[in-house]
């Protein structure tokens, strides 16, 4: 099911650190604020749980997939989509601003309080891609696409924690300055009901 993204936040969703936001012609746009960023502790040592996050909560497996248009303004800037059960066991799925040259497509799972980060390099120049989530259980299978419609699998992750539901949707931050600006369509979701 396509989430409408039209006069207001879909029902059953809710902000997470909310930012200024807008709906227009099926597009959610903001910009983010600076030092905001989603990350517990591995490698780097610090813990921030303050992206912006518009969640929904899922009950049964499913699939969310989503556009993001986004031109990066500083290193770290990112955006994608988030499965989120606590601050210290979560998901997120985007690609991230490197270099001038360079952005990191990649995925971070986060169990018991502490990240991992698997990355691979792209162009600088993409600035629009589809991620997908399909949850089993606590499995998922996480995949990104050029175009939505040829997707290539990123890894398949675990989360620990049992707790469900699990807080679902996209999410944009930036490590260091503010006004990334991105844009968000064609989140859909699709749920597993009971037999």
């Amino acid at each position: 099911m396509i989430i409408p993204f039209d006069r207001a936040v879909p029902d059953d969703f809710f902000w997470l650190n909310q930012p200024d936001f807008r709906f227009e012609q099926g597009i959610l746009s903001f910009s983010t604020s600076g030092g905001t960023d989603f990350w517990q502790r591995t490698h780097y040592g610090f813990s921030r749980d303050d992206g912006h996050a518009m969640l929904t909560s899922l009950s049964s497996n499913f699939t969310m997939s989503v556009k993001t248009s986004f031109e990066y303004k500083t290193q770290f800037d990112q955006c994608g989509l988030l499965l989120r059960i606590d601050a210290l066991n979560w998901i997120k799925v985007g690609t991230e601003k490197e270099d001038s040259e360079t952005n990191r497509l990649g995925s971070v799972v986060t169990n018991l309080g502490y990240s991992d980060w698997a990355t691979s390099d792209i162009g600088s120049s993409i600035g629009e891609i589809w991620y997908k989530v399909k949850s089993t259980e606590n499995d998922f299978i996480i995949s990104s696409s050029l175009d939505g419609v040829v997707w290539t699998q990123m890894r398949i992750a675990h989360l620990h924690s049992r707790q469900r539901p699990i807080n679902a949707g996209i999410y944009a931050c930036s490590p260091k300055e503010g006004g990334f600006s991105v844009e968000f369509s064609e989140l859909d979701i699709e749920t597993e009901t009971a037999d």
